[in-house]
């Protein structure tokens, strides 16, 4: 727990008078969590708070008269957040209740219950002792969190879900070839589990391989990387990332930076020796499991926890693999091995503005240091025609068509998938037609226009040319109207680890 919970604890002061009496005794009622730590109770009907493992320092409200579905719901992020609530309210009352009030409710609430001299006098020291402030919108505060919490993910145990007469909200474990961590839809049968238990290091992380599964159509392998909570929680403390901040502040530099740094991130390429024999991934798909953000983690990022026993205290990246059969009968698995290659990551170069046919742009390639240079050969603005938006499900949609093109070479070269240059801003969206150019365009995201270029991103084609070196294309976003000038950005990608490969069976 936190340091100033265990601050909290040597302060010894008399908890009930603000609704947080404390109790030696685990005294857990059937809708407590499991793995439930109780720090204090109300004093009627049974209504405690208590810390959840593997939710971090979030701070939760059980409330054994509520009606079924509304027993527990979290009140504070972090056990700071919960005192400053506390400053704020005068008692746990108002916080344990606000889940079903409005503000109007809960501020007359306040009004009607102002703390008497003890209360006060309790609540002071907290507030000097810990330097503490009142939290300034505590109504905001607590519906904001529980309206972003998934309360499927809470775990009970049994006796909950005897009284209440429910299923255990957790899925029946099913792994599919063509599904993902939710299951499948389809009447398709599932994969048989192989427990495995490989563990292995690569670099400086810790992966396992704790189960296989074998389908008709191929192999679904699990990936699971073991991230420390420090290291995530370092992370996020450098890019200053919680529940309320989105990332849409960041810059497109920013958020190529953030994914290298990620601890969360799988960038793996995985290949399967099966019987001396490799198999090449067909698709994948990735989850992860965050102990810094347990209002993140939901249903899908439980039952793998639960499945394979993970320790919900650390965190998890787990990235599922599934590799067709090379021959048309399951094969019988002799030996299995694995081979992890990571994605190359992309990594931001400079800004250039260049628009005529000779136009050179010197940069330093920031790993190996050495000088390259972008000549432009050919710069051009084209209209893209209209037959390539059409369709049955286009056809009420105006879409933007006008782009830049740029050829040029780059001296020395660089290998195609480790260099690319792209347009610094972003595309217009598809909209309405007939509708006014003056009004806002839609920001949804409409469709992705797959042919050289998008509304989002542009493209870089590459094309032989002899001795000279490649003649590499880049196109810019697509705009309704013809662009003036194009700021483009280099981009290098790069592999930061060496591929290892690893014996299962």
């Amino acid at each position: 727990m936190e340091m100033i919970y265990q601050e909290y604890l040597k302060l010894n002061i008399d908890g009930s008078l603000i609704g947080l009496e404390h109790s030696e005794s685990e005294n857990n009622y059937f809708c407590t969590p499991k793995g439930a730590r109780i720090i204090g109770w109300d004093g009627i009907d049974g209504i405690h708070f208590c810390f959840v493992r593997g939710f971090g320092e979030m701070v939760f409200a059980v409330s054994p008269m509520n009606a079924p579905g509304s027993y527990v719901h979290p009140l504070a992020r972090n056990f700071k957040d919960f005192l400053r609530l506390l400053l704020a309210c005068g008692h746990t009352a108002a916080l344990e209740q606000a889940w079903s009030w409005e503000q109007e409710q809960f501020d007359k609430f306040l009004q009607e219950n102002v703390p008497a001299d003890e209360q006060s006098a309790v609540l002071h020291i907290l507030r000097e002792k810990l330097s503490l402030t009142p939290m300034e919108q505590p109504f905001a505060y607590i519906k904001t969190l529980q309206d972003g919490f998934d309360d499927r993910c809470i775990p009970y145990t049994e006796d909950y879900y005897d009284i209440i007469s429910v299923e255990p909200p957790i899925p029946e474990w099913k792994v599919y070839f063509d599904g993902d961590f939710s299951g499948h839809h389809g009447r398709k049968k599932a994969g048989k589990e192989i427990p495995i238990n490989r563990q292995f290091v690569w670099d400086d992380g810790v992966w396992t391989v704790p189960a296989i599964y074998t389908c008709s159509k191929g192999l679904v392998v699990d990936f699971c990387l073991l991230v420390p909570p420090e290291r995530i929680r370092a992370f996020m403390c450098q890019w200053k990332l919680s529940a309320d901040n989105d990332g849409s502040s960041f810059t497109d530099e920013q958020r190529m930076q953030i994914d290298a740094e990620n601890p969360l991130t799988v960038n793996i390429n995985p290949k399967v020796v099966l019987n001396g024999t490799k198999l090449s991934s067909s698709h994948g798909c990735g989850i992860c499991w965050n102990p810094c953000l347990p209002e993140g983690n939901g249903l899908e990022e439980w039952s793998v926890m639960l499945h394979y026993g993970f320790d919900p205290d650390q965190g998890y990246a787990i990235w599922r693999c599934a590799f067709p059969w090379k021959t048309k009968r399951k094969p019988q698995i002799k030996t299995l091995g694995v081979i992890l290659m990571q994605e190359p990551v992309a990594i931001p170069g400079p800004h250039f503005v260049a628009s005529l046919p000779g136009e050179q742009i010197e940069f330093t390639h920031p790993s190996t240091g050495k000088k390259h240079t972008l000549t432009v050969r050919k710069y051009e603005r084209r209209e893209l025609p209209s037959e390539h938006f059409n369709g049955p499900d286009l056809e009420n949609l105006e879409f933007p068509r006008h782009l830049t093109m740029m050829s040029y070479i780059l001296s020395p070269d660089l290998p195609d998938q480790a260099f690319t240059v792209v347009d610094c801003a972003p595309g217009d969206r598809p909209r309405q037609k007939h509708a006014d150019p003056r009004l806002p365009q839609a920001t949804g995201d409409v469709c992705c226009i797959g042919i050289i270029g998008s509304a989002d991103a542009t493209a870089a084609i590459v094309l032989g040319n002899g001795n000279q070196g490649n003649l590499r294309v880049a196109c810019s976003a697509l705009h309704f109207e013809p662009t003036e000038d194009v700021e483009w950005r280099v981009v290098f990608y790069e592999k930061t680890r060496r591929d290892i490969m690893a014996e299962l069976l």
